[in-house]
């Protein structure tokens, strides 16, 4: 599990939580787990059972993501000061967002990423959650100047102009949207 916050917050306190499960059902019994957990209750009593007038938090955003066939498993990297990048591509329609992922997933994108050194978190397809279509990956970087000589290095690398310059993978046709969001990990994150 990996919890976060975000590495310049602006406005109102954002965390961000990601847990990986093996299946639905894996889900299911997880959260079957905890409702039947004792000892869970009642460390997390102040939470759980915050009054309306004092809530834990404002709401709660969530997403389904399906993993990518080229990046089947979340990867936790060593447990070190670090930064993380979560980013998310939004498609205009259902067949963009799915020509995008072939371009991670089959044209070799995300062998990109790994031959330059990033070191990938997770790639997932949204399947449930808000701004659909959508796909949304995670990155580690020692410190704000790897982040950036990486993206450097990833903007003039050769196989990535190759794999871009298909005019059919041209971003104008995929991504309506790309958003980064910078965060760190909380002291307990896993990830």
């Amino acid at each position: 599990m990996g919890v976060f916050n975000e590495l310049k917050p602006s406005g109102q306190t954002k965390i961000y939580v990601i847990i990986r499960y093996n299946s639905l059902s894996h889900f299911g019994e997880t959260t079957a787990g905890l409702e039947k957990d004792a000892a869970y209750k009642t460390a997390g009593a102040p939470y759980l059972n915050a009054p309306a007038s004092q809530p834990a938090y404002e709401r709660i955003e969530s997403s389904l993501l399906k993993a990518f066939t080229h990046m089947p498993h979340l990867v936790a990297h060593a447990q070190k000061p670090r930064i993380l990048e979560l980013r998310q591509y939004q498609s205009a329609t259902e067949a963009a967002g799915k020509k995008k992922i072939e371009m991670f997933n089959d044209e070799g994108e995300i062998d990109v990423f790994k031959r330059l050194g990033f070191m990938p978190v997770f790639w997932g397809e949204t399947v449930i959650g808000p701004l659909r279509p959508n796909l949304t990956y995670m990155l580690t970087f020692d410190d704000l100047a790897a982040k950036d000589a990486h993206w450097k290095a990833f903007g003039s690398d050769p196989q990535w102009k190759k794999i871009s310059s298909v005019p059919e993978y041209a971003d104008a046709l995929l991504v309506s949207k790309i958003t980064s969001t910078l965060l760190v990990p909380a002291a307990f994150s896993q990830i």
